[in-house]
């Protein structure tokens, strides 16, 4: 017993109630919000017009705003792209009379309303241009990238519930599952709560965010069976906090290389990629936490113990001669 309190640094477990209290404060909170605020949509799922406009000296978001209010394009999400110079607006079909060509489907209607909207800009501010042509998704095209898109999400969660269920014993693999959905819910419930853009890009950050949790509870789990199975004597919390710590300068030096490299993606990647980047960060810190602080606690909620981790001797001599 003494060995493994020397050998664990940190009483991880220790902190358990701690830990799955807010664990669950947060997942009811991001369910609540997905439920009642729901997901900021992008344009690939809503459909409709984005254009991207550019100005010479900094603009408030507030004057486009009211700019576009003015001329009747009452709801216009804007936001800041890039810095306080570039921003970027949408228009979603069935919101207002200036996505008409949204619903109609036809990308000439879509100019045509670009033109309209760089007219009551200009109107406020004559240095307004835009960068690029008008993006142009029809509510059709929006509706199926949505369906396909959970489609995609279900068949991953329920590929990696099969893998999980193979690899490893039910009480492992129930742990596991379960800090899947918590770190999606998470996830997803950030988006909900701040009402930051979801659209294909940060969808596809989901996802690998969901493979690279996935991995570290792997790793984590493995050293725990390793542990298990190579020692005569020991609790569980005990074992437990002996392969957290032992896994702790691996899962460290990961987050912390990937995290940097989501950071320098977010900052320099630009606009098309912050998305991704900023999921990612927010995916690695909670698969990181929840490693240690969720699914360790909830594998010894299940009682986890030796004896669910040996093999069977009854037919083999041989095993049943070893100490």
């Amino acid at each position: 017993m003494e060995i493994f309190k020397h050998d664990a640094a940190v009483d991880f477990l220790g902190w358990r109630r701690v830990s799955l209290t807010i664990s669950a404060i947060l997942v009811v909170l991001s369910i609540g919000a997905i439920l009642t605020r729901g997901l900021n949509y992008g344009l690939d799922f809503t459909g409709g017009i984005l254009i991207s406009v550019k100005y010479d000296r900094p603009v408030d978001i507030s004057d486009v705003r009211s700019a576009l209010d003015t001329a009747g394009f009452d709801h216009a999400i804007v936001q800041s792209v890039g810095g306080a110079r570039e921003v970027s607006i949408r228009l979603q079909p069935g919101r207002d009379k200036a996505a008409a060509a949204a619903d109609s489907g036809t990308v000439k209607q879509s100019d045509k309303v670009a033109a309209d909207v760089m007219t009551a800009l200009k109107a406020k501010r004559s240095d307004a241009s835009m960068t690029r042509d008008p993006d142009f998704v029809g509510p059709e095209v929006g509706a199926e990238l949505k369906s396909d898109g959970v489609t995609a999400v279900i068949f991953v969660i329920i590929g990696i519930m099969i893998y999980i269920g193979v690899r490893f014993e039910w009480r492992f693999a129930i742990a596991a599952i379960a800090s899947e959905f918590h770190d999606t819910l998470l996830t997803i419930g950030f988006y909900a709560l701040s009402q930051h853009e979801f659209d294909i890009t940060v969808l596809a950050s989901v996802l690998a965010v969901v493979g690279y949790s996935i991995n570290d509870k792997v790793v984590v789990f493995d050293r725990v069976r390793e542990i298990f199975r190579a020692t005569r004597k020991g609790e569980p919390v005990d074992i437990l906090n002996k392969a957290i710590n032992s896994t702790l300068s691996r899962t460290i030096i990961t987050s912390v290389f990937t995290g940097i490299t989501m950071i320098a993606l977010f900052f320099f990647g630009g606009p098309a990629v912050h998305g991704f980047a900023l999921t990612m960060i927010i995916g690695i810190v909670i698969g990181t936490l929840s490693s240690i602080f969720f699914a360790s606690p909830i594998l010894l909620w299940l009682g986890v113990s030796k004896k669910d981790l040996m093999p069977v001797t009854r037919d083999n001599p041989e095993l049943t001669r070893r100490p």
